[in-house]
């Protein structure tokens, strides 16, 4: 999925969809910290992380990773989910905000796609998409229950507390754990399960409006 041979054939619908897919990110952090400051966390808004300007999300490793894997991630915004009102929805609430903004963006893009005269050109068709593929593996990714990822603090809202805290345990230590089942390509079946279960979903909701 990697974009970077798109760079040297194609560089303005390089830019257009690098455009895209930062701020899919860059949106997908700023939808955690505003679902905490709707639950009664203003730790985001103080930290000024509740904006658009690039460069208070972006990470050099993670936006390296977007264009060359086809996932990556923006600077983690902070929560302090002790000052979340109704701690486990908004434990839930704040974890699926991230994941449900990509998802978003995707369902917006495959909207466009069914527009004749925009499916009919090549260009637009290919980056709409693109952007729609890549931010349904962001969402699937951002899924798998193991921290620092969105899908453990989702699996944490129905957990008891000690079970939340011995999950929190592994944190420091979630990137090489990462890092391992991808090298060993132990988290493609998962990537892959998540992938086709969200464009199930979208597929329904299409087929809702047909």
């Amino acid at each position: 999925m990697g974009l970077i041979s798109l760079l040297f054939s194609n560089p303005g619908l390089f830019f257009i969809i690098a455009v895209i897919l930062l701020y899919s990110i860059i949106f997908h952090e700023i939808a955690h910290g505003l679902i905490a400051h709707l639950f009664g966390d203003n730790t985001a808004l103080y930290s000024g992380r509740l904006t658009l300007n690039p460069k208070s999300h972006l990470d050099p490793i993670g936006t390296l990773m977007l264009f060359l894997v086809g996932f990556g991630w923006a600077r983690p915004v902070p929560v302090n989910y002790a000052s979340l009102s109704n701690r486990r929805l908004g434990l839930f609430s704040v974890a699926l905000a991230g994941c449900a903004t990509n998802i978003l963006i995707a369902i917006i893009a495959i909207f466009l796609l069914q527009f004749s005269f925009i499916n009919a050109n090549e260009t637009l068709s290919f980056a709409l998409q693109t952007v729609a593929d890549i931010n349904i593996i962001l969402g699937a990714f951002n899924l798998i229950p193991i921290p620092p990822l969105d899908g453990s603090k989702i699996l944490m809202s129905f957990l008891s507390y000690r079970a939340q805290e011995r999950l929190a345990m592994l944190e420091p230590y979630g990137f090489f754990i990462l890092a391992l089942l991808l090298f060993a390509r132990l988290l493609n079946p998962v990537i892959a399960f998540m992938q086709d279960l969200i464009y199930g979903l979208i597929s329904m909701l299409f087929g809702l409006f047909r």
